[in-house]
């Protein structure tokens, strides 16, 4: 009976090795999928900036090449834009 006892003591110490070890890696795989989740997220936060910065940076060209055209007909006319 003794000998039984101490098997299963010893099988259920190993169940709870095997337990911890399963729950660590279960903590590191989430850890990574955590951080590839964010790496995507930022990447793609970057690349919606950078669109954002390309349309301002035409507006801003636009805008300018506007504002030429309109200071060089109030030139033609002899008057100047008010500033």
């Amino acid at each position: 009976m003794s000998a039984a006892i101490r098997a299963a003591r010893r099988a259920k110490q190993w169940a709870l090795v095997t337990a911890r070890a399963a729950d660590r890696l279960l903590q590191e795989a989430r850890k990574r999928v955590e951080s590839e989740d964010r790496r995507r997220r930022l990447k793609q936060t970057l690349r919606k900036t950078g669109r954002v910065l390309m349309v301002a940076g035409r507006a801003a060209l636009v805008a300018a090449v506007a504002a030429g055209i309109a200071e060089a007909r109030a030139a033609l006319r002899g008057r100047s834009l008010p500033r």
